[in-house]
């Protein structure tokens, strides 16, 4: 997805597992902590946090250099 010339992408700097929120909060340009904590209060108010990272993790691309 491109808008206003960025790209989403999975981030290779920001990551911890598999760079979804750090490629997300690169892309909204917001601290990749809040991401987290987002994607966590999800897991944990059921599983729609998880299923939701391995579906991002699975379609958004690798960011390239």
């Amino acid at each position: 997805m491109i808008v206003n010339g960025k790209r989403l992408t999975r981030s290779i700097i920001d990551k911890k597992i598999a760079g979804v929120c750090g490629g997300i909060a690169e892309y909204f340009e917001v601290d990749s902590t809040i991401v987290r904590l987002i994607v966590a209060i999800l897991f944990l108010c059921g599983t729609i946090g998880l299923w939701a990272y391995i579906l991002c993790a699975w379609i958004i691309p690798k960011d390239e250099f």
